[in-house]
């Protein structure tokens, strides 16, 4: 057992987040209860507009909160003076990074802050935590470019670069991978949480790709539009039906089998794949796609496709009623299927 695991870095109870508007004060969360512990990364989800920045932004003291405690390293958190708190709890927000005439360098040296102070220099001890950091987020080499001529993925890994140097063990993510393409999101998130289990980090990042938080996440940490927080490990949520009574919709599905959402298909043809390699799985989807349901053994269908792998390559051998066809690639069975009459019973 790692003993590691169970110290909590950040602790809430009955914590109650919300936002003040000509002292009028709106709640969108009430009631609950957190921790946040070594050696964790959880993803925080949940709709549009349910509080997930509001409650970054106050576990981060940004904001305050309506109501309840807020705990960081045993200590209440607003009597832990600023500068003491910033060698505690890092943030990286979807903000613009301030670009002028700044390289990566320098705004990875300002999370040194916190021990140099805005006139000190950076000793021997600042300096080899910077270049850590860098190296902790493969942003080697980017020290010496201007911030304005980074792209979003390497301006996202220095902000958490900068962040690192501040030797916090919690830091809080609000959606860093938003502008990101898939390759970088994926990237990112490898890196967050090697980061938290390497370092006995507590990291916390708020995201809407659900796949991506079912795959790497610890936890999750899912806030609902009636501002409660529902939490457990992403394979229990997935069972319980949890994460299809949040986010299903009348349009949308939660697949069970494959932990994902699909659209609803309403499919008025289905068909039968047989076969057991990796190519049926994509046929499946492909045919879902096109508007096909898939087909129980001894359901009728209107098309049957057995994917045959001959070793040196697959075949597609397809039967519509009687009419037979062999393709020898998944793009010429979509091309037979698109091109064939399915308004037509035969």
């Amino acid at each position: 057992m790692n003993p590691a695991l169970h110290t909590e870095h950040l602790t809430a109870s009955k914590l109650s987040i919300g936002y003040s508007h000509r002292g009028q004060a709106t709640c969108v969360a009430k009631a609950l209860n957190l921790a946040l512990k070594a050696g964790e990364f959880i993803c925080l989800l949940g709709p549009n507009g349910a509080g997930k920045s509001t409650l970054i932004r106050t576990l981060a003291g940004m904001q305050a909160p309506l109501s309840g405690s807020l705990n960081l390293q045993d200590q209440t958190f607003h009597s832990i003076p600023p500068r003491q708190r910033a060698r505690l709890i890092s943030v990286v927000l979807t903000e613009a990074l301030p670009i002028g005439m700044m390289d990566a360098y320098s705004l990875v040296a300002l999370g040194r802050h916190p021990y140099s102070g805005w006139l000190g220099g950076l000793d021997q001890t600042d300096k080899e935590r910077i270049a850590w950091a860098f190296k902790a987020v493969g942003a080697e080499g980017l020290e010496g470019r201007q911030i304005a001529e980074l792209s979003d993925g390497e301006r996202q890994k220095v902000s958490i670069a900068r962040a690192l140097a501040q030797e916090a063990q919690v830091m809080l993510l609000d959606e860093p991978t938003a502008f990101l393409d898939l390759p970088r999101r994926v990237e990112l998130m490898s890196i967050l949480r090697n980061l938290a289990h390497r370092e006995q980090m507590g990291l916390l990042l708020s995201t809407h790709d659900l796949d991506l938080a079912l795959r790497f996440a610890d936890r999750l940490w899912i806030i609902t539009t009636d501002g409660k927080l529902i939490q457990g490990y992403p394979e229990e949520l997935a069972m319980s039906g949890e994460l299809a009574a949040i986010f299903a919709n009348e349009n949308l599905d939660w697949d069970a089998e494959r932990g994902s959402f699909r659209a609803h298909p309403n499919p008025c043809l289905k068909a039968h794949i047989q076969g057991d390699s990796i190519h049926v799985l994509w046929t499946r989807r492909a045919l879902e796609r096109l508007g096909f349901g898939i087909a129980t053994p001894g359901e009728k269908s209107a098309l049957r496709i057995q994917v045959v792998d001959m070793d040196e390559h697959v075949e597609w051998s397809v039967d519509r009623n009687g009419k037979q066809a062999t393709h020898t690639s998944i793009g010429q069975l979509i091309d037979w299927i698109r091109g064939e009459d399915w308004s037509s019973k035969n």
